[in-house]
């Protein structure tokens, strides 16, 4: 695992699944408000500087606390759309699967990107994951990400608490992911433009 305290500057910011059901009332993940708090700083330093911004946006199925068209579904965190800020909805945790991204990020160029949301162990995970397996800069801000508390397995006495899931969550990304501590120290920067990807 690469600790990396001051990144070179990325070009993209992926934001995910900042939707109601996980950041608001009674149902809120364990530390959402901090993760709210640094996905917003990531959002506006990225808007700054001119970097692509995704935000991902999970279908939940009929039942779940993001189905589709309810008001867990809905983005917490406000959109500013345009060529530069877009959502793009998924159904599975991969965000690249079957959904535009991968071509979204090499018709801009964009060969690096940070990776903030919830839930770590699920839809960070597999979309930080996917990232790297096609070759991407990948950059993981340890508090920019977070989950709920895993329940206690059956025969286990105790389950793991939400912050250690998440670290966990960063540890199987193995050696090529960058963890860095603080999302604040993350730097962007505008993608060069698809004749430079």
């Amino acid at each position: 695992m690469n600790a990396m305290p001051q990144p070179e500057p990325v070009e993209a910011l992926i934001v995910v699944d900042m939707q109601s059901a996980f950041f608001a009332g009674e149902g809120a993940a364990p530390h959402a408000a901090a993760v709210q708090e640094r996905a917003e700083d990531l959002v506006g330093r990225a808007r700054a500087a001119g970097a692509l911004i995704v935000h991902l946006q999970n279908d939940g199925a009929p039942g779940m606390s993001d189905e589709t068209g309810t008001p867990g579904w809905e983005l917490h965190l406000p959109v500013a759309p345009g060529p530069r800020e877009v959502v793009i909805r998924k159904t599975l945790d991969d965000g690249f699967h079957e959904t535009p991204l991968g071509e979204l990020l090499n018709g801009s160029g964009v060969r690096s990107l940070v990776v903030c949301g919830v839930m770590s162990e699920m839809c960070v995970l597999a979309t930080a994951r996917s990232a790297l397996e096609r070759k991407y800069r990948v950059v993981l801000p340890h508090d920019a990400h977070g989950t709920y508390d895993v329940p206690p397995a059956p025969g286990e006495t105790e389950g793991v608490p939400a912050a250690m899931a998440s670290r966990v969550a960063e540890w199987a990304l193995g050696d090529e992911v960058e963890i860095v501590a603080y999302a604040k120290d993350v730097p962007f920067q505008a993608p060069p433009g698809p004749d430079a990807a």
